[in-house]
């Protein structure tokens, strides 16, 4: 027995029209034979949304299968594996629900071949990254060809309607299937979708017009810019046949680890050693920013993790705006290696410490953790 065209469709009993036709586009897409030529499965399931669709899509048909099931619609065509009447044929079926996507007569022709986008890397460091660079890079581009101008005829010939597919560009394929009749229109591979062809083909290009082309290239890449983000180059990618638009050039851009920094967005953190004693007394240290070094003060009693924020030295907002913010984080070094004199100190150090001055300020660990747990 066939199943029930709404579990098929994965759609409720009281779905409406746009929720049908929503269901069945999504599954044919994924489902179309096209898209799964060698798999059998998603062949018969194509086969089975395409007639579950049929049934809903159909007001009469649908009301019927309501009150009687499948048995009700046998005799009246479709729905139960006869085919689908209502359509006329698959195409006809497609062409009511994508339009020309999968095919059907009629039709402008596709015109001349637009550019195809052109994608390139670059590589930056942290610190072109945040002042911003202009960069080289070096593309092989489709262009048109100067001796025919982008028509692909030999200069003083002219050209001739296509005998594929008689000046339309298109041409369609017609195949038939167990579940009915596929339409499925293409550009024409003899004239590419122009419609014309060169009566005698250009030597430099025989006829095709295009031609490769090494270019070198200037990239401004703007100051701030990320990890990963693209820069757009309307019109600089491969060229158009002659009245199409040219395609689009895309330099994505990767910036190189800096293994004194960490970035998260527009700020930047960093780990700075301090000696315990001056992490004690307190001290000013010199810490490396990416544009100039910082001098940077810290507090007496400043403890393993504290983080010291030093406002607008992070990098600067793409397009403009405040700088991010420097995070410094204090690593707080105890010596491994001491002098006799050295241990003699903090042995009178650890003596004249009482616990309350040792307890002062200081976080314990299960708090930590709990405030840790908490943030996270």
């Amino acid at each position: 027995m066939p199943r029930d065209p709404y579990e098929v469709l994965g759609v409720p009993r009281d779905a409406d029209e746009t929720q049908i036709k929503k269901a069945f586009r999504r599954l044919a897409r994924t489902l179309h034979p096209d898209v799964n030529p060698d798999d059998p499965e998603a062949q018969e399931r194509f086969r089975e949304v395409a007639e579950a669709y049929e049934i809903l899509s159909d007001a009469d048909r649908r009301a019927t299968f309501d009150r009687f099931g499948h048995e009700g619609l046998r005799g009246r065509g479709g729905g139960a594996g006869t085919g689908f009447e209502g359509f006329g044929s698959m195409s006809d079926l497609f062409g009511a629900v994508f339009g020309q996507a999968f095919g059907g007569g009629g039709g402008a022709a596709p015109g001349p071949r637009a550019g195809a986008d052109l994608a390139v890397d670059v590589e930056l460091t942290l610190e072109q990254a945040l002042t911003g660079a202009r960069v080289e890079v070096e593309v092989e581009v489709v262009t048109r060809c100067e001796t025919c101008t982008g028509t692909g005829a030999k200069p003083g010939t002219g050209t001739r309607t296509c005998g594929r597919c008689g000046g339309h560009g298109v041409v369609d394929q017609v195949a038939r299937t167990p579940f009915g009749e596929m339409v499925r229109r293409t550009p024409c591979d003899v004239c590419h979708g122009r419609g014309r062809v060169p009566e005698t083909p250009c030597e430099t290009c025989g006829g095709d017009g295009l031609l490769p082309q090494e270019r070198t290239l200037e990239v401004d890449v703007p100051a701030g810019i990320a990890d990963g983000q693209r820069i757009r180059l309307s019109g600089r990618g491969h060229q158009g046949e002659p009245g199409a638009p040219d395609g689009d050039l895309y330099v994505v851009v990767t910036v190189l680890p800096d293994e004194r920094f960490v970035r998260d967005g527009d700020d930047l953190v960093t780990v700075v050693p301090v000696p315990a004693p001056r992490a004690a007394l307190g001290d000013t240290i010199t810490v490396d920013g990416l544009d100039e070094p910082i001098a940077v003060e810290i507090p007496a009693g400043t403890q393993p993790g504290k983080t010291i924020l030093l406002r607008g030295r992070g990098m600067p907002r793409v397009g403009g705006g405040r700088r991010g913010d420097l995070h410094v984080v204090v690593d707080v070094t105890v010596p491994r290696r001491l002098t006799d004199r050295q241990k003699e100190l903090l042995r009178e150090l650890a003596d004249s410490l009482d616990d309350g001055q040792l307890q002062d300020g200081h976080e314990s660990v299960v708090g930590r953790l709990r405030r840790l747990w908490r943030k996270g």
